[in-house]
């Protein structure tokens, strides 16, 4: 049995853990090159050798997705190494209490957290489909997924910035949809409930059974549960799906 993703070559930013590492492990699982970027190269490595683990392939990337050149080289990297890009899985992303205090309402943020946020999560997102999309285009066609959130859905008290930058994913993703239809590149955007991960930690430790009490599964979201929507969405079973922001959050959006 081949998998759904043989032969395509794939880059997934964050791929050091959370998410990230679970969806580079499914796309390397799925027959895909991975190439694994994140802030720290050695933290990329670590996913690396899982996949290395599993029979796969892949190479580690240091890129910090704020900086235009750090794309640009990342992209570059990829192609030396797999000759393509079929799939990007745009996931790097920082929570609001990585960027300044929590528990703040609008009035209270400082420009500079306000500003941190928006670099990561949507500014990020921003250049790595301006580095992606050009290979993409000389290709005849490809698959792009930006990880937005329940946050870009509704609105969350005292995470005012991290609410404007996944709002604003799901609506470069939806224009970028309609720009590059015609070119058979697909972009679509995945809305992850609360997840498990190092990223969401912090949270739960201080809101936990409040949170869970808002999710008709009573759980948390596991890593590997997103990737699974997103390797589909990265592969041709989609092939008519764009402009989409595909929820996984155990229900909570639909209560």
């Amino acid at each position: 049995m081949t998998g759904l993703l043989d032969g395509k070559a794939a880059l997934v930013t964050g791929g050091a853990s959370g998410i990230g590492r679970a969806t580079a492990l499914a796309y390397a699982r799925e027959g895909a090159l991975v190439a694994v970027a994140d802030r720290s190269e050695a933290a990329a490595q670590a996913t690396v050798a899982m996949i290395n683990a599993i029979g796969g392939q892949a190479i580690a990337i240091a890129a910090d997705v704020t900086r235009e050149d750090d794309v640009a080289a990342m992209v570059a990297r990829t192609l030396i190494a797999f000759g393509r890009l079929d799939c990007a899985f745009n996931n790097a992303g920082i929570a609001p209490f990585q960027a300044g205090p929590t528990g703040q309402r609008t009035h209270e943020l400082a420009e500079s957290s306000w500003a941190a946020v928006l670099a990561v999560n949507l500014t990020g997102v921003f250049l790595c489909m301006k580095h992606q999309i050009p290979q993409m285009q000389r290709q005849n066609g490809g698959a792009i997924v930006n990880t937005a959130s329940i946050a870009g859905l509704v609105g969350l008290p005292m995470s005012g910035a991290y609410v404007a930058s996944k709002h604003g994913v799901i609506g470069l993703t939806k224009s970028a949809a309609l720009e590059y239809a015609q070119d058979r590149i697909r972009v679509n955007a995945v809305c992850p409930g609360y997840i498990q991960t190092p990223m969401t930690t912090e949270t739960v430790q201080r809101r936990g059974d409040e949170l869970l009490g808002k999710v008709p599964a009573h759980r948390l979201g596991q890593p590997e549960e997103i990737a699974e929507a997103v390797v589909w969405l990265s592969s041709d079973r989609a092939s008519f799906v764009t402009g989409s922001a595909y929820t996984v959050d155990g229900g909570y959006s639909a209560a």
